[in-house]
């Protein structure tokens, strides 16, 4: 079995890479970061560093992946961003800005359309998944809080997109499960200075929330696919 991570490098990326690890102890487990993979790295972890975000480096790495036989049966792509040195949440309309907003747009949208769009036949013909993070401030129709435009509306876009790849998917690889995750408020870099009004509870370790995806992963159906689903299991409205 051979599996693929993507985004390898952040913490939820670690934990899923990690995760397949100790569930599939016979798996090789590809780990694709921007930098150098820092992870743990047991035998069954091939680091591979890689643009994640150039179509053609993409292009190149997965046809020299099948050009050596290599398919893949489970797929996450954990690349996402909700502030860095170029954004922050927007509050109010005055704060958003078409640099913000395209930069929300190429890490959260494009970046796993184009691992969506280039993998279509690099799955196994049997069952298999590829999982995006999503958001459940994603959702069109669960939106009562306002704000946060840019990361918002690049999730929905992402959403959509995973939606509508699914119908072709559906012909071109019937296996397949799509899946766009949401993991909870997860104790990371991403979430950290949003976590002071997070119940302890509520704030999730990548371990839990990587380990909780592997059950959903395990479970999907492709009959059923696209899925917009949370850490506990549960469906998220579109």
């Amino acid at each position: 079995m051979n599996i693929l991570v993507v985004g390898a490098g952040g913490a939820i990326g670690r934990a899923v890479t990690d995760a397949f690890c100790q569930r599939y102890s016979s798996a090789v487990v590809y780990a694709v970061s921007r930098r150098a993979y820092t992870g743990a790295k047991p035998k069954q972890v091939v680091p591979v560093q890689l643009d994640t975000g150039n179509e053609q480096a993409i292009h190149d790495w997965l046809s020299a992946c099948k050009a050596e036989g290599t398919a893949f049966t489970h797929v996450v792509c954990t690349t996402g961003v909700l502030h860095d040195s170029n954004v922050v949440p927007e509050k109010r309309l005055e704060d958003v800005s078409a640099s913000a907003m395209q930069h929300y747009f190429t890490v959260n949208t494009l970046v796993p359309a184009l691992w969506v769009k280039l993998l279509v036949n690099h799955l196994v013909q049997g069952p298999s998944s590829l999982t995006v993070l999503s958001a459940r401030v994603g959702s069109i129709s669960d939106n009562q809080l306002g704000g946060w435009y840019g990361y918002r509306t690049s999730k929905a876009a992402l959403n959509m997109f995973v939606k509508t790849a699914a119908v072709e998917y559906a012909r071109r690889a019937k296996h397949t499960s799509l899946i766009c995750y949401h993991p909870g408020t997860v104790d990371s870099a991403l979430s950290k200075p949003f976590q002071r009004n997070v119940k302890p509870e509520k704030l999730f370790t990548p371990a839990y929330t990587a380990s909780q995806l592997l059950q959903i992963i395990e479970h999907s159906n492709p009959t059923e696919s696209p899925y917009f689903i949370d850490w506990a299991g549960k469906s998220i409205s579109w």
